[in-house]
C-alpha cells in the first residue's frame, strides 16, 4: 500500500535571511544576520511520507514551491537552532539534482518556533517506535517454532461417534381420551325433574324413559282400543258424538 503525505504543520508567516559562513564550531548566531530586512517571506509547510519528513517553503498567494529541506533527523543537520535566539534555524535547502545550501529561517512569533520542535520531535519518535515494533516483531516471528500440524507417511486418526436417538423416535405416544362420554365432575348435583316424575336411566343407552303407567296416566283416554294387561281406572262417560280410539 503506497503511504499517504500528511501535513504536520503549516505557518502562514515566516522569513528567509542570506546567512554568512560559519567561522567556527560555536554554531550560528541570529545577531549575524539581518534580522530588519529579510530576503524572502512566504509560508511554512511542513510534511510526511511514512517515514520521510520535508520541509517546504511557499509563496503564500500561489503556493508555488520556493525551496525545499528533505529532513532525515531531528535534531540534526538538516534543521538546527542558533545559539542565541529560540524563534530563528538554520536550513539545509537542496534542490532536485542534490545541490544544497544554507538559509536563516525565522518566525515573529515565538510559539510558532515552538509548534516547529514539537512536530519533528513527534514525527521522529513515531518513526523510531516504528523501527522498533517492526524489528521486534520480526525477532519474535523468526524465533518462534512452527508447529507441524501435517499428517506424516501411514498416520491415520480414529474417530468414535457417539449418536444417540432423537427425541420422541421408539416411545410410545400416550392414547388420548375420546371427547364424548366424558363423565360429569365430581360433586355435581343431579336435579329432580319437575312434577314429581321420575326418570329411569337406562344403561344401554345413557337415554331417559318414563315408566309405562305413567304414560297411561299423561295420554287419557288415548288409549289403544286392545286388550291391554294393565287395569285403567274407570273411564267418564262420552259423548256419542266422538269415536272411540
Amino acid at each position: 500500500m503506497e503511504d499517504y503525505e500528511a501535513i504536520l504543520l503549516v505557518k502562514q508567516e515566516v522569513f528567509v535571511f542570506k546567512i554568512p559562513p560559519r567561522t567556527s564550531n560555536r554554531g550560528y548566531r541570529a545577531a549575524d544576520w539581518n534580522l530588519s530586512t529579510p530576503d524572502w517571506t512566504g509560508r511554512m509547510r511542513l510534511l510526511a511520507k511514512g517515514t520521510e519528513c520535508i520541509l517546504k517553503l511557499e509563496d503564500k498567494v500561489s503556493g508555488e514551491l520556493f525551496a525545499k529541506c528533505p529532513v532525515d533527523q531531528y535534531p540534526g543537520i538538516a534543521i538546527e537552532a542558533v545559539s542565541d535566539s529560540s524563534r530563528y534555524f538554520v536550513v539545509r535547502i537542496q534542490d532536485d539534482s542534490g545541490r544544497a545550501a544554507f538559509i536563516g529561517v525565522g518566525f515573529a512569533d515565538r510559539s510558532d518556533s515552538f509548534d516547529l520542535n514539537v512536530a519533528l520531535q513527534d514525527h521522529f519518535k513515531w518513526v523510531k517506535q516504528s523501527q522498533e515494533m517492526e524489528k521486534e516483531g520480526t525477532t519474535e516471528e523468526a524465533a518462534k517454532p512452527r508447529l507441524d500440524l501435517s499428517f506424516k507417511a501411514g498416520e491415520t486418526i480414529k474417530i468414535n461417534m457417539k449418536i444417540g436417538k432423537k427425541d420422541g423416535d421408539g416411545a410410545t405416544k400416550p392414547k388420548t381420551k375420546p371427547l364424548g362420554g366424558l363423565p360429569p365432575p365430581p360433586g355435581a348435583v343431579r336435579l329432580a325433574p319437575p312434577g314429581g316424575i321420575k326418570l329411569n336411566v337406562d344403561g344401554a343407552d345413557g337415554g331417559l324413559k318414563q315408566p309405562e303407567p305413567l304414560q297411561q296416566e299423561i295420554w287419557g283416554d288415548f288409549t289403544s282400543a286392545g286388550p291391554s294387561t294393565t287395569t285403567a281406572p274407570p273411564k267418564p262417560p262420552v259423548s256419542s258424538n266422538w269415536v272411540q280410539f
